[in-house]
């Protein structure tokens, strides 16, 4: 691919972190003297989580001092427009249990736009980026990469659908709105995590949701959604990764999928 936006260097920036994390990621990975601990919200992290994000800062910090950094794992650090996103290990309890569906996020907001988006996936040899204007792609690094473009489903009966569990959308009590879409749609997958997004934006499913994401889930998925042709909203319709859920589709399917998960008024 070729690179033509203004946020070039930030890109290629993400890719040479993403190699220097992905290979710490795997060492750590299926290891037996991984430490686990369990976070006060009750999820786990592991040393490679912290370890990771360590690394990502130190990269940051030695080439974009003046960028502000917002992580999962550690305080945030910083101020100005330009602040870097980054889940260390999106999908730790995949990491843990040594499935291979997990990957670290890296994503840039410029103001309250995400610019640059990253997802590598090294366990399952994969990865995913969007630059603002350069439209979406994947493979294994720039120069080995095809652009990727949403699907053109344009009827929920046959759409795919996939989503992370179903507690969530117990938890608030929109559980019959989330079955009703499910028996509507043609198939329903819990690919779950950073992975049902990048399948939206591949083309090879049509929506996604989940009622609960912080800003470090989502912000790197925006741009590969988006530039992929898609649209991604938080359940409520609102744009981008700030609304604390996230909606993502091919763009044909949205309106309809929120009124299906009758979440606009939240």
């Amino acid at each position: 691919m070729s690179l033509r936006t203004g946020y070039d260097d930030d890109l290629r920036l993400a890719h040479v972190i993403a190699d220097q994390v992905d290979a710490l990621t795997m060492s750590r990975f299926k290891a037996l003297d991984l430490k686990i601990e369990t976070k006060p919200d009750l999820t786990p992290v592991s040393d490679a989580d912290r370890d990771a994000e360590a690394l990502i800062r130190s990269q940051l910090s030695r080439t974009r001092p003046r960028d502000a950094v917002h992580g999962e794992e550690m305080a945030d650090t910083g101020h100005g427009p330009r602040r870097w996103v980054v889940d260390p290990i999106d999908g730790t309890k995949n990491f843990v249990r040594g499935v291979p569906v997990w990957a670290t996020l890296i994503a840039l907001l410029d103001g309250d736009q995400v610019v640059v988006g990253l997802v590598s996936a090294p366990a399952l040899g994969r990865r995913w980026w969007a630059a603002q204007g350069s439209g979406a792609w994947t493979g294994r690094s720039l120069s080995q990469a095809t652009q990727m473009h949403v699907s053109k489903v344009d009827r929920l009966e046959d759409a795919s659908f996939s989503y992370s569990s179903l507690t969530g959308w117990e938890e608030r009590g929109r559980l019959p709105q989330v079955l009703d879409l499910m028996r509507t749609v043609w198939r329903t997958r819990a690919f779950g995590d950073f992975w049902s997004y990048v399948l939206v934006a591949e083309g090879a499913v049509d929506v996604a949701a989940e009622p609960e994401l912080a800003l470090h889930d989502m912000a790197a998925l925006v741009p590969i959604v988006t530039e992929a042709g898609g649209r991604f909203t938080s359940v409520g319709g609102a744009p981008g990764p700030f609304g604390g859920s996230g909606a993502a589709s091919n763009g044909l399917l949205h309106d309809e999928l929120l009124a299906r998960l009758d979440l606009a008024d939240d």
